[in-house]
């Protein structure tokens, strides 16, 4: 349930899960006050539109394409005076706007998808899906940082959309990731799963919560652990981490070993929270559970996570 550093499979867990495949050269070091319009200026710039957490698709050909020319975005009246800047691929440089269309009003042959359903559906290639997670989170934080939290001014994005500076104070501003914590909590033969009100019907998955101030991983692991589950935990293992656009986390996924299997779910938290055991979770897997219980798509850390353990036996 671990990686090696000098033994095992060369791609580290986390290469498999969605959101994790971005392959663009973000070039942070060079990012200047121009870096934008440089962008701009170039034929071979691609633009990613999202609007209310969905992406703007071209779905004439055989597979779904997001990614559209300075032209096409122009049409589509993408808002390109708030776009950021991702990076450069080897087909040239890459933007992510703010779109200005809903769904119901696009031309034919363009659809606007949830980010959600393309993760777990797989419409996209793995190192487009990765991109669009980044422009998504970059687009969420700097809408959400138009004004300064110190003296409440106007903030004004520079070098591309990676930094918002205060002319009123001065304060300058960086985009922020959210760190979470997923933990399956396990002993030798069950693994502790529960079920959130929102999950779809039949589906258990992995505890998860924020990180808070001053606080380690383990930590973060044990404490969420106990909150919703009463469940104490000892050594906790790091597994995998997991991009999340919604709107800017970081999952970090964790095993943590149960000290005691006895239950007390926070039910304002969970609707349910069980001990599974590895002939269940493998039923989950296979959807051949006899109650309908499945785990997570793929896609997710969760069920990794799940994964992981189960064939560590």
């Amino acid at each position: 349930m671990t990686f090696s550093l000098f033994e095992g499979p060369g791609d580290e867990p986390s290469r498999f899960v969605g959101f994790a495949g971005n392959r663009v050269d973000r070039q942070a070091e060079n990012r200047s006050e121009t870096a934008l319009a440089d962008a701009m200026a170039d034929p071979r710039l691609a633009v990613l539109i999202l609007r209310g957490g969905r992406l703007c698709l071209k779905m004439n050909g055989a597979a779904p394409a997001c990614r559209l020319t300075l032209d096409e975005a122009k049409e589509l009246g993408a808002r390109l005076d708030h776009a950021v800047l991702l990076g450069m691929d080897a087909n040239g440089p890459l933007l992510a706007a703010p779109g200005s269309l809903e769904p119901e009003d696009l031309p034919d042959g363009l659809k606007a998808i949830d980010l959600r359903s393309l993760n777990s559906q797989g419409l996209l290639e793995s190192e487009d899906l990765g991109a669009v997670g980044q422009g998504a989170s970059l687009l969420a934080w700097n809408g959400n940082c138009r004004f300064c939290g110190k003296c409440g001014g106007r903030t004004e994005a520079k070098i591309g959309g990676y930094k918002r500076v205060c002319p009123e104070c001065g304060t300058q501003h960086f985009p922020r990731t959210d760190p979470v914590v997923i933990m399956l909590t396990v002993t030798r033969e069950r693994c502790l799963m529960g079920r959130s009100p929102h999950f779809a019907p039949g589906v258990f998955s992995t505890l998860a919560g924020f990180v808070e101030p001053g606080e380690t991983i383990e930590d973060a692991v044990r404490r969420e652990t106990f909150e919703e589950s009463g469940v104490r935990i000892g050594r906790v293992a790091y597994h995998a981490s997991q991009p999340w656009p919604f709107p800017h986390s970081l999952m970090i996924g964790c095993f943590g070993e149960a000290l005691n299997e006895d239950l007390t779910p926070d039910f304002t938290e969970l609707e349910a929270c069980r001990w599974f055991d590895r002939a269940e979770v493998a039923a989950m897997l296979a959807g051949t559970h006899p109650d309908g219980l499945i785990v997570p798509p793929r896609a997710a850390i969760a069920s990794h996570l799940i994964r992981a353990w189960l064939d560590d036996d």
